[in-house]
């Protein structure tokens, strides 16, 4: 390996993202910039290498998966599992707290994004939260930390890029993901309840009736259920993830046009417009990273890390502690597209010699990146919160430290617990 290549291909990197390049462009940028100082490869081959990045039967699974969020995010399917988790948890301490949690996590189970559930839900229970005399600062801070659930728990365009650059089992990591996110959402219930249990200014949801968490469920339903067909179809071998994506965009148009009857034909351009855009950006950073990644590969620099990293890691243990080290600090600057591209090339071969699952493995790279959404600079879902709360960066980034310390804590039982990801996988057909 040339010492030479590393130093610019990271250090332009570096720069550009200091001088706030967008992440997409400053990989290609750094990545391009390598290729002609050492002749890495023929110009002629860069549209190639681009386009070969994104063609790819699983990545098709990205536009579908990105559509049936916005489609559902139209039927006002947030709103009515809220009211379901009001009547049934909203009236314990820390009530509407719980409330936020418990609908993150059903939520996860459709949309796959976490500025997407940070949004849907932050929109509704953040002003709700304050109303009922929780600090906005705290209520930003856990829908903020809530929606990164929205990653691990399937099906998540997070786990389903690591699966396309790692070659591993998409469906599987599906399944996988399913505990570990219950997990992670335990995690903030005790942060919740620590917080807010005995906070006299807080004022309790009154008790549901019978009749009120039958009604509740009854207008519910078609939302609990779409996490149901999807994950059922995949764990029973019904369909593919691929597959299961074109299935959750025709269910969220049947809903939404015929049952619910929230979406009008007018809503469309828009729905469509926002979906193209967020797949554009998506697979604009599939294809500069996937760039950036030969670069590693072919100029050996991906194995020179390696080789390091494997002298560094005396066991299983200290690997994992330092893998996880790595990835929250990178989550603190990166997105999770950019990081499964720049860091796996160097990573996979130090977690294939220390005996990592691969499935495994990709639910710990994940719960990573959900920290590393709600970890500043470029914590997106507290942007997005922020913008909700109407509160200034730094507030937040003082309120969800509890929520990261807790999720750290969910990190290493998830990371030295491998069964609690894999246990499911066992079943599937």
């Amino acid at each position: 390996m040339d010492l030479r290549i590393a130093i610019l291909l990271f250090g332009s990197f570096g720069m550009l993202l200091f001088l706030n390049f967008p992440i997409a462009a400053a990989l290609g940028i750094s990545a391009v910039a390598s290729i002609v100082a050492f002749d890495l490869a023929p110009l002629q081959l860069l549209p190639q290498q681009l386009f070969s990045a994104t063609d790819s039967w699983t990545l098709l699974a990205v536009p579908f998966f990105i559509l049936a969020g916005n489609l559902f995010a139209k039927t006002a399917i947030s709103e009515r599992l809220i009211r379901l988790a009001k009547v049934v948890v909203g009236q314990f301490p820390a009530g509407l707290a719980m409330v936020g949690v418990v609908v993150s996590i059903f939520f996860a189970g459709i949309s796959g994004s976490g500025p997407a559930d940070t949004a849907a839900l932050g929109a509704v229970l953040i002003p709700g939260m304050v109303q009922a005399g929780y600090d906005r600062r705290f209520a930003a801070a856990l829908m903020a930390a809530g929606g990164g659930i929205g990653i691990i728990i399937p099906p998540s365009i997070a786990l389903l890029i690591y699966g396309v650059v790692a070659n591993a089992s998409i469906s599987k990591l599906f399944i996988a993901g399913i505990l570990p996110g219950v997990v992670v959402g335990l995690s903030l219930f005790v942060v919740s309840y620590l917080k807010c249990g005995k906070d006299p200014n807080i004022r309790p949801e009154k008790r549901g009736t019978l009749p009120e968490i039958g009604a509740a469920f009854k207008d519910a339903f078609w939302g609990l259920l779409a996490p149901l067909i999807i994950l059922g179809g995949i764990y029973g071998g019904i369909f593919t993830a691929t597959e299961a994506a074109t299935v959750a965009v025709i269910y969220g148009a049947v809903v939404g046009f015929f049952i619910h009857r929230d979406l009008k034909l007018a809503d469309l351009p828009e729905i469509l417009s926002d979906s193209a855009v967020t797949t554009g950006v998506v697979m604009l950073l599939v294809c500069t990273a996937s760039l950036f990644a030969w670069v590693l590969n072919t100029s050996g620099v991906a194995a020179a890390a390696a080789s390091g990293l494997m002298g560094l890691a005396s066991g299983k243990v200290v690997g994992l502690l330092l893998i996880n080290a790595i990835l929250i600090v990178a989550g603190c600057f990166m997105d999770a597209i950019s990081i499964f591209y720049v860091f796996l090339p160097i990573l996979l071969p130090v977690v294939n010699a220390l005996g990592i699952d691969l499935v495994h493995f990709g639910v710990v790279m994940t719960v990573n990146m959900a920290i590393g959404q709600i970890t500043p600079p470029v914590g997106v879902n507290l942007f997005v919160a922020c913008g909700i709360a109407k509160i200034p960066m730094k507030e937040i980034s003082r309120a969800v430290v509890p929520m990261v310390a807790a999720q750290t804590v969910a990190l290493l039982i998830i990371s030295f617990w491998p069964d609690l990801s894999l246990g499911l996988t066992r079943f599937m057909r």
